[in-house]
């Protein structure tokens, strides 16, 4: 799939897609209106709609491979749960506990994942060409690019971390939850509306760093991959996998801070003397280096690592291919016949 000049849908050709309006092939004609300048609207619905296609489809894809990692990053594990590998983790899963276990929370993710997506690339890509304009007008600013992924995780957290509290809680080896409400039910009634947000500020500071490096790696890479900014599946899969590997293996101890904050997991809590709940991210690292020390921070980082590269690449790959789609048919619609 490609647009090509003379056709229909040919203002959008050779043009960059990312809003810096760099021109890829010199093809536009003196009326014509290219992708980044369509009506706002448009363009914010456009973003939007891709956006929450690919949060959906990446979360749906990846999540058994999500319920291995959670469990990978227990602390103290119950003998029956403590895993070697992916495969063996998984297999071991379906065997023990029921084909359909690795699933168990999907639908609340799916849920959280759509509309926590569809906020996460509208404002990234908007905050991107503004800040673009501010620092580095003629191309592309990595530090645009940073900022604008930090602002855009922001909002992302705001809906996933209660969506992450209730399916992190599902994916734990014998969890007492049997279904997404009532776990929601529960952790309401014995804990409170905070116990959706007691890992909020853990998983900033854990995503905004993730997010900055995962950005900035993606927008580098597609420089050198895709300089004209075309659609191009293969540039996409290949940057957004890299950039989501990068991007995992450097913030895995903040991510075992926040599985521990989110399950609240009992074992270890007894065994660092914590009566009542853990909170706060410096009593979460002090937690983890107290009960494992320093290989603590990066336990799962294999299962984080090899989850996040084809969860990051399915999500561009599907992102731009929705974008790319969108574009070309309100192109179309607004070429007379």
């Amino acid at each position: 799939m490609e647009l090509r000049c003379g056709g229909v849908g040919s203002q959008a050709v050779g043009r960059r897609m990312d809003g810096d309006g760099r021109d890829g092939g010199g093809c536009k004609d003196a009326g014509s209106e290219d992708y980044e300048n369509l009506p706002t609207s448009v363009s914010l619905s456009t973003h939007m709609t891709a956006g929450a296609m690919a949060g959906i489809l990446e979360h749906s894809v990846m999540y058994p491979i999500d319920s291995v990692k959670t469990r990978m990053q227990s602390l103290h594990p119950d003998p029956k749960a403590q895993y070697t590998s992916i495969y063996g983790a998984l297999k071991k899963i379906m065997r023990t506990e029921g084909f359909w276990r690795p699933l168990r929370g999907l639908n609340v993710m799916m849920m959280g994942a759509g509309p926590a997506h569809a906020m996460y690339f509208a404002c990234y890509e908007n905050m991107k060409r503004t800040l673009n304009a501010v620092f580095h007008h003629q191309g592309n600013s990595h530090l645009a690019n940073g900022i604008a992924g930090s602002m855009a995780t922001l909002l992302h957290d705001a809906v996933m971390n209660p969506a992450e509290v209730v399916k992190q809680r599902l994916q734990m080896y014998n969890s007492p939850h049997r279904s997404a409400l009532s776990c929601i039910w529960t952790v309401w009634r014995t804990e409170g509306l905070k116990a959706f947000y007691r890992s909020y500020t853990t998983q900033l500071t854990m995503n905004i760093p993730f997010q900055s490096i995962h950005f900035i790696t993606y927008e580098f890479l597609q420089e050198q991959v895709n300089p004209h900014r075309g659609y191009n599946p293969q540039s996409h899969i290949i940057s957004g996998g890299l950039a989501g590997a990068l991007a995992a293996a450097a913030t895995t101890p903040l991510d075992v801070c926040k599985t521990l904050l989110n399950t609240q997991e009992n074992m270890a809590l007894s065994l660092a003397n914590i009566s009542g709940r853990l909170s706060g991210m410096v009593n979460a690292f002090r937690t983890v280096y107290q009960l494992n020390g320093l290989p603590g921070y990066f336990k799962g980082i294999q299962a984080r690592v090899i989850y996040q590269m084809p969860s990051t690449a399915i999500s561009w790959s599907v992102y731009e291919f929705f974008k790319y789609f969108l574009t070309k048919r309100e192109l179309e619609s607004r070429t007379p016949y």
